[in-house]
């Protein structure tokens, strides 16, 4: 266990350019929808990037906090916690002003059959909060759900080439970029809206949901056999960054690795590692969701973590029965349906 901890501590850590941009951000910051699966570690770095700047800024939580656990380990590391629905407007507009916003709020997993409240959360809330901190910056988090399937040999899909997002969560994702949009150029507002797929950790992801598979002996469905991913702590540091990127009307930008990367040669590298075969099922299909982040790039330089070194961390976690969220990331889902 202290292995895991060390390992945690060493991919976690603030960078020299994280900590550069940081000093330029003035004012306090809020989280909202705090308590997913970013937001813990992603106020973590930015309240490990302040202290080792020695920087005094309030720092916001935002969330429903169904699980009181999570509220208390938020505020063991110095975030002022906020129990609140965002959908009751009344609270919204209670929650106290401040200069830099991350939105992180949204539902995808079972808005099959929750429609309405998929809606509600993505759409409709977008809007409520623009009006509400129209005198901040906001980073709003989105999804590559929002684009089109291409080709395995293309390049992926970059910020110039339209949306076309298929079933009612990418859908109504894109409706949370257009309302973003909307406000940004109505109250002059700089936003960011933030193109993320799919970032991995050592609890979740693309990268462990194959490895789980491979270790397991489970067969591997190829016939969604292309995906880029970045590692999540760099995937935190842009987020916290972009907020010196934020524009009106907003700016997008797609999030996430430099490579087109093939399941098959992820399991098979994680195979060597676990010291397992993997084994496979069905012919790849021509095209996958692939996102397009060279102005990412441009912008923040490449990830700081590899995806060898990725992979390494992925296996050691698994071989030391490290804990998981539990939660699967449905990156092979073709028909829009989570």
């Amino acid at each position: 266990m202290q292995d895991l901890v060390k390992l945690e501590e060493k991919y976690t850590r603030p960078s020299v350019d994280f900590l550069e941009d940081l000093a330029k951000i003035d004012g306090d910051f809020m989280f909202l929808g705090i308590a997913g699966k970013m937001g813990p570690s992603m106020a973590k770095l930015l309240m490990d990037g302040l202290n080792e700047l020695g920087l005094d800024r309030k720092v916001f939580g935002v969330s429903r906090f169904s699980d009181p656990f999570s509220k208390s380990k938020l505020e063991d590391i110095g975030i002022e916690c906020i129990a609140c629905d965002l959908l009751d407007d009344e609270a919204l507009q209670q929650l106290p002003e401040v200069k830099n916003v991350i939105y992180l709020a949204g539902f995808k997993f079972g808005a099959s059959g929750k429609e309405d409240f998929t809606w509600a959360m993505n759409t409709y809330l977008p809007g409520r909060v623009a009006e509400k901190f129209k005198k901040s910056r906001i980073v709003a988090l989105s999804s590559g759900n929002v684009l089109p399937f291409v080709s395995v040999t293309s390049s992926g899909v970059d910020e110039t080439i339209t949306p076309e997002p298929i079933g009612e969560y990418a859908q109504s994702t894109l409706g949370r970029e257009r309302i973003f949009t909307y406000f940004s150029k109505k109250n002059d507002t700089p936003i960011l809206l933030y193109r993320l797929n799919y970032a991995v950790d050592f609890r979740y992801g693309v990268i462990r949901e194959i490895a789980k598979q491979v270790y397991a002996g489970e067969t591997i469905d190829l016939t969604s056999n292309n995906v880029n991913v970045i590692w999540q702590h760099d995937a935190n540091e842009i987020a916290i960054r972009s907020l010196l990127y934020t524009e009106s009307p907003a700016k997008v930008l797609n999030v996430t690795g430099p490579e087109i990367l093939s399941i098959k040669w992820l399991a098979e590298k994680l195979g060597q590692g676990l010291g397992k075969e993997p084994k496979f099922k069905n012919d790849p299909e021509p095209t996958a969701l692939l996102n397009n982040a060279a102005t990412c790039f441009k912008l923040f330089g490449y990830p700081k973590v590899s995806v060898l070194e990725i992979i390494e961390i992925t296996v050691q976690w698994i071989l030391n029965n490290g804990d998981e969220f539990g939660k699967d990331t449905h990156f092979q889902e073709r028909k829009g349906k989570f």
